[in-house]
């Protein structure tokens, strides 16, 4: 069974680009924008890249895994919609094919411990919760 409710996962699914908070050595945040996708047999957000593992992100989650990862959007008239994750990340070697197979093959893997979502369908809804 996933964390995520079946709302936030077609969510999820229609998406393609979120925004990855990270904290550097100096204990600094460091935010950038990746390409990504829900790992279904995992339950687990993979996120790639052209270059990942000579990213800064890359370092930061290597040395500290603690992260939070944002996808939003607008839909007219003017409801924003997002999905705030935050978590443990691994930087991982191998896989970063599986998120887009151009991406080098180094990967980021954030397992979610709290979920916060708001208005990511039609109706209005708000959620936070620890999973």
């Amino acid at each position: 069974m996933s964390k995520f409710t079946e709302e936030e996962l077609t969510y999820l699914k229609t998406q393609r680009i979120g925004r990855l908070a990270t904290v550097n050595e100096r204990g600094e945040p460091q935010i950038a924008p990746v390409g990504f996708r829900y790992n279904e047999e995992l339950d687990t957000i993979d996120i790639g890249g052209h270059h990942l593992a000579e990213s800064q992100k890359f370092r930061n989650i290597a040395r500290n895994g603690l992260v939070a990862f944002v996808v939003d959007d607008v839909v007219p008239p003017w409801q924003p919609r997002c999905l705030e994750i935050r978590g443990q990340a691994q930087a991982l070697s191998e896989g970063g094919e599986s998120v887009l197979a151009q991406f080098s093959s180094a990967l980021i893997r954030l397992t979610p411990k709290r979920i916060i979502s708001w208005d990511t369908s039609t109706e209005r809804s708000r959620s936070a919760r620890n999973v």
